[in-house]
């Protein structure tokens, strides 16, 4: 009896040495993994600006208890010189309050006219290439009125990337959808049928591509925040969690950011209880209109409405939909005239 006692304590200390050394060996290749996201200048996916003429911007530093504005930046990479920085076809806010771990997703359309310091008002995804990422998050925060900390880039191969690696992702297609573009080549044709089914990359990227229908940009951006949504609770599932410093490899090489991997670990351990609440479009629909700027269409603010205020009732929660939110933007910014 005694001796099966024995045997018991030595078995219950090999499977505890080999649980320590596991997750000792998990954290170390974890550590590395994230630290290989936040590049050094000289490796940097997103070169510096060539104008010394353009100011530099530091964001504002979080210190953990008080909201967190992430700035994620989607560009088309394709065809573009060594050294030149791409216009970002995707950018999306997610904002994260670290007491009630709610996470909201805004997304700002690519042909929204905003001012962009240095350079006059220009289209919103001018912003990446006039003044890299930086510039990016100055010109998109002081629109919207949000402190903006971080930003993550990635281009088509990263998201690709990301989404094979989590197995692909389960998703509802609302509608069929088909194109071709002669300037593309045939790896990026889309056609995707109507239905529930399992997203690898490429359907995946063409899914949040796809913007030829009635609403263009204005569903695609819907699209884009509705697939984010079930690519983040999936990566909240043991099994991601497991598999993080494998998945955070293989975006790596595609992925640039400001965040420090003491950044990474604070809004991790956010991640694992975080809920994504509302997704919105900014400005609102009803906030916009279409205009000329030369021989360019762009997406200008209605007179009367105020962006910031109209965020601020989104993060709030004071409101319930996006009318609801048009609404008080306006009624508010008038009050002030």
């Amino acid at each position: 009896m005694t001796w099966l006692k024995q045997k018991w304590k030595w078995i219950l200390l090999g499977v505890l040495i080999i649980i320590l050394a596991t997750a000792s060996l998990y954290t170390l290749s974890l550590y590395r993994s994230l630290d290989g996201l936040h590049k050094p200048p000289d490796s940097s996916l997103l070169p510096k600006p060539k104008d010394p003429a353009q100011p530099t911007y530091e964001p504002p530093k979080w210190e953990g208890t008080e909201r967190v504005n992430i700035l994620l930046l989607g560009a088309d990479s394709r065809g573009i010189d060594t050294g030149e920085v791409p216009r970002s076809d995707t950018m999306l806010i997610a904002s994260i309050d670290p007491i009630t771990k709610q996470a909201t997703l805004l997304s700002l359309l690519r042909d929204t006219y905003i001012p962009i310091p240095g350079h006059g008002d220009n289209r919103a995804n001018a912003a990446l290439a006039l003044g890299g990422p930086e510039l990016a998050m100055k010109a998109i925060g002081d629109y919207t009125g949000l402190h903006i900390q971080y930003y993550i880039y990635t281009d088509f191969q990263g998201f690709i990337s990301l989404i094979d690696e989590l197995g692909g992702i389960e998703f509802n297609v609302e509608k069929d959808m088909k194109y071709r573009s002669r300037a593309d080549g045939p790896e990026y044709d889309i056609n995707l049928k109507k239905g529930l089914q399992t997203l690898d990359g490429k359907s995946a990227l063409q899914y949040v591509r796809f913007r030829h229908d009635a609403m263009s940009d204005f569903s695609r951006t819907q699209r884009q925040r509705d697939l984010m949504v079930a690519v983040a609770n999936k990566m909240k599932s043991v099994w991601s969690i497991m598999k993080l410093p494998q998945l955070i490899e293989s975006i790596s090489p595609y992925m640039d950011t400001n965040l420090e991997v003491s950044d990474m670990l604070k809004l991790g351990s956010l991640a694992l209880d975080m809920k994504v609440g509302t997704t919105h479009q900014v400005p609102g629909q009803d906030m916009i209109y279409d205009r000329m700027i030369g021989s360019s269409s762009v997406i200008d603010l209605r007179q009367g409405y105020d962006v910031p205020t109209y965020v601020q009732h989104i993060l709030e929660g004071s409101t319930t939909s996006e009318s609801e939110s048009n609404t008080k933007a306006r009624a508010e910014t008038s009050e002030t005239r």
